[in-house]
């Protein structure tokens, strides 16, 4: 998944559709935007573990982008701008969804094995990983997502959550003691 993700500093944020889409071209922000949908659906999709809340998140991001591109500091740095944001959004998400409604099942991605049997062990696999985020406090899980799943640098961990690196490295460790006892756990009772 790292592989996907652009680095905070991508050169290709400086390019001429930012300036664009800073002025106001709508077919500029749709390129900006497509360029960067992923990123943000998939730490979305971590934080909040169903495809629907993290489709809707994307949405307010993406729209609190084009609200706001034309304020940002540093617009070369969209991506850190866009993990804060992100962050944000599920958070505030979550908190609406146990306020009103209990913890849905988190939603398996389509498997892409041709075998079977692998894509029920993936599907196994990706259902406890989902499960042990969510026993994990939301800055804990924040930290986890973006460092280890997103592949981002603890120091682009602290930007996107505004906190200090030794908050970060302090939530990241909890937040994978946590997780290796559950799924050490979860996969015992399944052997």
């Amino acid at each position: 998944m790292a592989a996907m993700v652009a680095s905070m500093d991508d050169p290709d944020n400086r390019s001429p559709v930012v300036a664009a889409a800073r002025a106001g071209d709508l077919a500029a922000f749709d390129s900006l935007m497509r360029r960067h949908e992923r990123l943000v659906l998939a730490t979305a999709l971590r934080l909040l573990g169903n495809l629907t809340d993290a489709q809707d998140a994307s949405q307010e991001v993406f729209l609190k982008l084009y609200r706001n591109l034309g304020k940002l500091e540093r617009p070369g740095n969209i991506p850190a701008w866009l993990y804060k944001v992100t962050v944000n959004v599920c958070h505030d998400a979550r908190r609406r969804r146990l306020a009103s409604a209990p913890v849905e099942e988190a939603e398996a991605l389509p498997a892409l094995a041709a075998d079977p049997q692998q894509s029920a062990g993936q599907a196994e696999r990706r259902h406890a990983l989902d499960l042990s985020l969510r026993l994990l406090s939301e800055r804990e899980r924040a930290a986890v997502v973006l460092r280890d799943l997103e592949g981002l640098s603890t120091e682009e961990v602290a930007r996107a959550m505004g906190t200090r690196e030794a908050t970060v490295r302090s939530q990241i460790r909890q937040g994978r003691m946590k997780m290796k006892g559950f799924l050490e756990s979860y996969f015992r009772r399944r052997a």
